[in-house]
């Protein structure tokens, strides 16, 4: 099971900070914000598609056609952990050294909205922490859909 979260978790992780990455890097400034929401739950959801071929791998590979509810839940949240990582790590790094003012520039866009009781304060780790709680979250919805789909007993 270690090889699989391992492998699968890593290339989720790889996945998620790149397109995370490259979707804050190169769309924040030319797109709003609804479509970089979007472009968001996009890269988390193709970052967590790990999930599914994780589990599958590990019941046809590793476990010889079997495995239960509860094991792929196991390896799927623990995938969706390295994934959160992932997009965390993308996300910490672009507010703090590529773009300090994104919290303060993101504050002033609410306001010119007229949402300013949407505004929360945030900070680069706080703003990472959310990250991997989100992706974590989604992941174990995934792995429990997953799990139901895959499972196979005796």
């Amino acid at each position: 099971m270690k090889s699989t979260v391992l492998k699968f978790g890593a290339y989720g992780l790889l996945v998620g900070f790149i397109i995370f990455f490259i979707h804050l890097f190169f769309g924040i400034d030319n797109l709003d914000n609804t479509t970089n929401e979007i472009l968001g739950y996009i890269s988390i959801f193709l970052s967590l598609s790990f999930i599914y071929f994780g589990i599958k791998h590990f019941r046809d590979k590793e476990n010889n056609g079997l495995i239960s509810l509860g094991k792929a839940i196991q390896i799927g949240v623990l995938i969706a952990i390295l994934v959160g990582l992932g997009i965390a790590i993308a996300d910490f790094i672009y507010t703090k050294f590529i773009d300090p003012s994104f919290f303060v520039n993101y504050e002033q866009q609410l306001i010119d909205q007229g949402k300013e009781d949407e505004i929360v304060k945030m900070t680069s780790a706080t703003a990472a922490l959310f990250m991997l709680v989100l992706v974590t979250i989604i992941g174990f919805i995934i792995s429990l859909i997953s799990g139901i789909i895959l499972q196979r007993k005796k």
